[in-house]
């Protein structure tokens, strides 16, 4: 009886510890309240609302908090337990995540497909972290210039670049200049560079309208920011408190929906504020996008023969 009661007061001790609203600290590695921290933030906030006593989220902010290229590595080592944060801000720890902008299927296909599956899994192993979501798949990228190209080429000129872009900016004779976002406004002012890659979405929030003239046709790539949670911060957690992480996941995921509206707008707010699209028609547009796949893949597969084979078997292109 003893024993047995014994057992009884463990049980009760474990349900309670189990019960404990447990506390995350959460970061974006884009400014708050900006274009690709937003949804983050809705999702911060369902997270909060839906998991009153079983999980909340500590948000800490934004680049004021933590450099963005320094966050990889704060989830990876839960400086932070849950990241808000581009694959291109950690390919010095997974150059396998350069893949991640070819790969534009919708999160849903990918989660049935095994895309999501070996994505977390190089995750796990490399990052330390798990793979909650990806953002923004069927947001592109452009090249936004301040000198008007004669063709489909960047010889002679001088672009800022995350690693998104650096591959098909030197391929195509450009010189290739890395600086954090904060940066790049005074950059295109003081002439450094001559333009920069960026998402159609998004330069209004960093006041880049003011100083950029041009952007290039045609859209390429796939915007991709994932939320990642150190992998022993998600195995510390109940099942419960997975649960919410896990639906707010989604949710977060099915806010895609809304982006097709958005870019026409924000095409129609850039055109307005004189910023001119450069067309050289569907010949030159494919040859382009034709270039800037090859060498992005030919890139991944270099550093990562296996893993960046099998993500573009995945990708399906």
């Amino acid at each position: 009886m003893k024993t047995a009661f014994l057992a009884a007061l463990l049980a009760l001790g474990a349900t309670a510890v189990n019960a404990q609203e447990v506390t995350l600290r959460a970061v974006s590695s884009f400014t708050e309240k900006t274009q690709f921290s937003k949804n983050f933030e809705r999702f911060i906030d369902k997270v909060n609302a839906d998991g009153k006593g079983v999980v909340q989220i500590n948000y800490i902010g934004g680049p004021r908090a933590m450099p963005p290229f320094e966050v990889g590595n704060a989830v990876r080592g839960k400086v932070v337990d849950i990241a808000n944060v581009t694959g291109a801000f950690y390919t010095n720890l997974m150059p396998e995540a350069d893949g991640f902008k070819l790969i534009s299927k919708p999160m849903s296909e990918q989660r049935k497909n095994g895309t999501w599956e070996f994505i977390n899994q190089l995750h796990n192993q490399k990052l330390n972290s798990y793979y909650l979501a990806r953002q923004f798949h069927n947001v592109p990228f452009h090249i936004y210039l301040n000198k008007k190209p004669e063709k489909l080429d960047f010889t002679g000129l001088k672009v800022r670049v995350t690693p998104v872009y650096k591959d098909v900016v030197e391929a195509l004779g450009g010189t290739a200049i890395t600086t954090a976002p904060g940066e790049v406004y005074t950059a295109l002012e003081r002439g450094v560079v001559d333009g920069y890659g960026w998402p159609v979405l998004g330069i209004f929030d960093l006041g880049w309208d003011k100083v950029t003239k041009f952007r290039l046709e045609p859209a390429f790539y796939s915007v991709e920011v994932n939320v990642l949670v150190n992998l022993d911060s998600w195995k510390g957690l109940n099942d419960r408190q997975r649960k919410v992480l896990s639906d707010a996941a989604l949710w977060l995921e099915a806010l895609d929906s809304e982006n097709a509206p958005v870019i026409a707008a924000e095409k129609q707010r850039q055109t307005a504020a004189n910023i001119q699209p450069i067309d050289f028609g569907p010949a030159e547009a494919k040859r382009f996008l034709d270039r800037a796949n090859d060498v992005a893949w030919q890139s991944v597969i270099k550093r990562s023969p296996e893993n960046g084979a099998k993500l573009r078997s995945l990708a399906g292109n």
